[in-house]
């Protein structure tokens, strides 16, 4: 189907290492969607931060320039 975006990565229930995105541009953003029942954190250790990363919260960020990562969660939420 037609997108404005240049690839799409789909990770389900699954924490994620510090990393930086290898195929995003510099200049550009990616966006990072959290859906399902989890209660989860978003960590951009560059920046020094943790935001909650709760189902529907949404997060643009400079992916291929700033580390980033979701820990293991503890429980999901029911």
């Amino acid at each position: 189907w037609p997108s404005i975006y240049v690839g799409i990565d789909v990770i389900v229930n699954q924490e994620t290492l510090p990393h930086c995105d290898q195929g995003s541009a510099p200049s550009l953003l990616d966006l990072v969607v959290s859906l399902g029942t989890h209660d989860a954190q978003f960590h951009i250790s560059d920046l020094g931060t943790i935001f909650g990363y709760h189902p529907g919260t949404m997060i643009y960020l400079a992916g291929k320039l700033l580390s980033h990562s979701v820990p293991k969660w503890e429980k999901e939420k029911g």
